[in-house]
């Protein structure tokens, strides 16, 4: 009996450290000096860019910016909120030609808040239950929906 409640004291002792483990999570890609290198401005231009060092994760809203490479480590620890403790980003930027005219790296060291936003477009169920939603197409079909 006795053996059977440390054995369970120690599973609990253990998974209790299993849970304040830190646990770090990657996303993203951003290119490495020696690949930067390879960048000439003024005559590398937005295709030889792509094939040199890859497609970029995210481009700029218009058609003349530039590319942008983005990397984050995420840290979690235990029940306390995700927390970013690395981000690089790595933005190529074009001139009206569609040629390199400066490549840059920021960092969250650089004091420089860069800002990931992604436009979503909101669906038509707002306001609408789950029930009004799974009835609602009820009378609205017909037979020749069916027919091919």
């Amino acid at each position: 009996m006795r053996k059977t409640i440390r054995t369970a004291a120690a599973g609990l002792v253990m998974l209790a450290m299993a849970g304040c483990t830190a646990m770090y999570r990657n996303h993203g890609y951003v290119p490495t000096d020696e690949d930067l290198a390879g960048i000439v401005v003024g005559v590398d231009t937005r295709d030889s860019v792509a094939e040199s060092i890859g497609a970029p994760g995210a481009t700029g809203v218009l058609n003349d910016s530039g590319y942008y490479y983005v990397q984050s480590r995420v840290r979690h620890f235990g029940a306390q909120r995700p927390e970013v403790i690395d981000r690089q980003v790595v933005a190529v930027s074009f001139d009206k030609r569609g040629v390199v005219s400066n490549v840059e790296r920021f960092t969250l060291e650089d004091g420089r808040v860069v800002p990931l936003t992604r436009r979503v477009t909101s669906s038509n169920v707002a306001n609408k239950g789950f029930l009004r939603q799974l009835l609602g197409n009820i009378g609205q079909i017909r037979a020749g929906d069916f027919a091919s």
